[in-house]
């Protein structure tokens, strides 16, 4: 019989309430028995609405608890490293939102705890379980893009900054705006689909305009997120843009952003192969070849976009469970945070940064 795991959640704020709190709760080998926020009340209500026998104010008291086997991380993004290394090293499984971490440095943490005690540890890349993009990657596994040399992604927002004066405009919560947000969805699918070659260098610039722009909401997303009761902090970016290199002589331009004066929100990944090309842009997929000496457009029918955390929580219950092997593995999320880290700097320091 397989056996019901367990799970303490930490964080009952926006993001578990839109993207974790069905998955968890309709997943028959899963029982949350616990909900911890720094902010009793919020835990207490969470656990009302969701029906969750226990509510904590500090993560430590659900990590000692012998009978938890998984710890879902739903905090922001500087926590992240802190409560996953310690509930690895008190013998739990971890799911984590994205970003793995604020820094590098952090990131590596993860690892070796992982490594260590091991148990999985897996942070959120729903992106990948998208229909979609399930259907790209097997179709470049089939040798029908050839090599993938070039690409583009991005998610801009014309009007779209969560939690403005909270702690997603605050870096020292953060770790960064819309790069460290928004970023880690789309570059990791591109590099993904790419075959994970390995960074070696980027460069990078970021903006900041309209931290004190009227507070404009242009996209469901500015809901997001709390914002602060007065003007609050913001000392991250609203913009982002690079140029990363890889060890097999692959390139990829990005950009980010949670405010830009453009025509209209877009999120996407296009890449450039010898034998064909595509482009992923808000839900949609098309590819871009040609047959029989003429060049063709194709348009697959994917099924319904479900975005993928769901489906991307069930897989680390498989993998929990030993079913599979993980899709997503912790080198790849170390990359990411170098990727990110370094962009920040490259803007920074108005140089190339090597990897």
């Amino acid at each position: 019989m397989t056996k019901k795991l367990k799970v303490a959640v930490i964080g009952a704020g926006g993001i578990f309430q839109w993207a974790h709190s069905a998955p968890l709760k309709n997943h028959e080998e899963l029982e949350v028995v616990a909900i911890v926020d720094i902010d009793l009340a919020k835990a207490q209500a969470a656990a009302e609405q969701h029906g969750i026998p226990q509510a904590f104010s500090d993560y430590r008291d659900v990590i000692k608890m012998e009978e938890i086997d998984i710890i879902d991380i739903c905090t922001p993004n500087l926590f992240h490293s802190e409560i996953a290394v310690a509930a690895l090293e008190a013998g739990k499984h971890v799911f984590c939102e994205k970003p793995d971490a604020v820094n590098p440095d952090e990131a590596i943490k993860m690892q070796l705890a992982a490594a260590a005690s091991g148990k999985v540890l897996m942070v959120m890349r729903n992106n990948r379980f998208r229909p979609a993009s399930k259907f790209i990657k097997e179709w470049i596994d089939g040798g029908n893009l050839g090599e993938a040399y070039a690409g583009r992604c991005g998610w801009t927002r014309r009007r779209g900054i969560p939690g403005k004066g909270g702690w997603f405009t605050t870096k020292e919560l953060s770790g960064g705006g819309p790069l460290i947000d928004l970023g880690v969805h789309f570059i990791d699918l591109a590099i993904w689909f790419m075959g994970n070659p390995k960074p070696i260098s980027v460069t990078g610039a970021t903006y900041t305009k309209f931290a004190d722009a009227d507070d404009i909401a242009g996209s469901e997303h500015s809901k997001f997120g709390e914002k602060s009761e007065g003007e609050g902090i913001f000392d991250v970016e609203d913009l982002a843009i690079g140029f990363i290199r890889f060890d097999n002589g692959a390139s990829l331009q990005i950009e980010f952003s949670w405010a830009s004066n453009i025509e209209q929100e877009e999120n996407f990944v296009e890449l450039r192969g010898t034998k064909a090309g595509f482009r992923f842009s808000n839900g949609k997929l098309g590819i871009f070849g040609e047959s029989n000496g003429t060049v063709t457009d194709l348009v697959p029918h994917v099924g319904e976009d479900t975005g993928g955390h769901g489906e991307n929580l069930y897989h680390f219950v498989d993998v929990v469970q030993g079913r599979v092997n993980p899709i997503f593995t912790i080198d790849q999320g170390v990359d990411m945070i170098k990727i990110l880290s370094a962009i920040y700097e490259s803007a920074r320091t108005g140089s190339e940064v090597k990897l």
